[in-house]
């Protein structure tokens, strides 16, 4: 399995989940479910999720470290101010909270099951390895991070 560690960009992979999602939403309309002001609720909580991803990017761009998960090894600096004070991998919490936007927008309860396979996946083929070769990097630094600061929220 560790042929696919780190080889899918997350935003690639938010993109396959929410077209899995709107693909099985139509799968049983029994179901379906109706949340009134879907729209309104599923817009703010796409809209805290893209913040909480671009905040985290522009942290990264401010430490001049890279951005591209894929590639750890260009990591030049540990990231932990801002909204890294708060969760060790805010861009992936945005993009969580964009889907669960997306599966409430749906009305679908088998569209909210992606909702926990994208969980364990980043944090198997995406977040594990990141941190690993965080640990190896920053040693003792990354280290106190990790135990102060939770990895999703």
């Amino acid at each position: 399995m560790k042929a696919l560690e780190l080889k899918v960009p997350p935003v690639v992979l938010v993109a396959i989940a929410a077209g899995g999602m709107w693909a099985v939403s139509g799968v049983s309309s029994k179901l379906n479910f109706a949340i009134p002001g879907v729209a309104w609720w599923s817009t703010g909580i796409a809209v805290v999720g893209a913040c909480i991803a671009i905040f985290g990017v522009l942290q990264f761009r401010v430490a001049e470290t890279t951005v591209d998960p894929r590639v750890p090894d260009q990591s030049t600096n540990l990231v932990v101010s801002g909204v890294y004070r708060y969760s060790r991998n805010p861009m992936y919490l945005g993009f969580f909270l964009v889907l669960c936007a997306w599966a409430l927008y749906l009305g679908s309860v088998i569209s909210l099951l992606a909702l926990p396979v994208f969980i364990m996946y980043m944090n198997r083929f995406q977040i594990v390895p990141e941190e690993r070769f965080m640990h190896n990097q920053f040693g003792e630094v990354y280290d106190k991070y990790r135990s102060e600061v939770r990895r999703w929220i």
